[in-house]
């Protein structure tokens, strides 16, 4: 698509990509058709392609890039408020709750098996997705720090990494198995380790 979309356009592509969202969540990402989607949104096929002329891997790369920002949009506002050890349990509690109802079913996960990570655009999805979360959670260990809760000499960002290896590591095994146990394990083990630090520190 060419140009600068009007206000209008940038509506109605948030309506179609939001809307398609929804149907592949529904029906999967091998299943869901072009005309499950109209049908969803009340597009037209001209209008699916102008505003996704490239066709349905670039719906599917809009869809995802949706997909991995309400990754983070669900952690809200928690996420972007972690300045207390009862902030990060509540983060951690929200975290926990979002993917055990999501099950052994990740829309994300799913529109990257059918796109492929070699797709442009889709690698770089899930990089900046990684990038953003493991910043939160860095600025939320810092809050910390500034508190007098943890030391200074704290490597803020190797805990941060450590922490969003810790979750997609028990998304991994919960997608694989259908239990979070180890999902609550390593989150719960990763903000006690912190709490440690912090009481040593105190």
């Amino acid at each position: 698509m060419r140009g600068e979309l009007t206000a209008k356009g940038k509506a109605t592509r948030s309506r179609i990509v939001a809307g398609a969202a929804a149907v592949l969540r529904e029906k999967g990402v091998g299943s869901a058709t072009l005309d499950d989607i109209m049908v969803r949104t009340s597009a037209s096929k001209s209008q699916l392609f102008h505003y996704f002329p490239a066709g349905k891997d670039e719906l599917l790369v809009a869809v995802a890039q949706f997909e991995a920002d309400q990754v983070l949009d669900d952690q809200q506002p928690y996420l972007g408020r972690l300045d207390s050890w009862e902030a990060w349990e509540e983060w951690r509690d929200v975290v926990i709750r979002r993917y055990e109802a999501q099950g052994d079913e990740c829309p994300l996960g799913s529109l990257f098996l059918q796109i492929g990570r070699s797709t442009p655009g889709a690698r770089a999805i899930v990089i900046e997705l990684m990038r953003r979360w493991q910043e939160s959670l860095a600025v939320g260990i810092r809050s910390l720090q500034a508190a007098g809760q943890l030391p200074a000499a704290l490597d803020v960002d190797t805990r941060a990494a450590a922490l969003l290896a810790a979750i997609q590591g028990g998304v991994s095994i919960l997608l694989s198995t259908g239990q979070s146990a180890h999902l609550r394990a390593a989150l719960g083990q990763g903000i006690a380790d912190m709490r440690r630090a912090g009481s040593a520190h105190l």
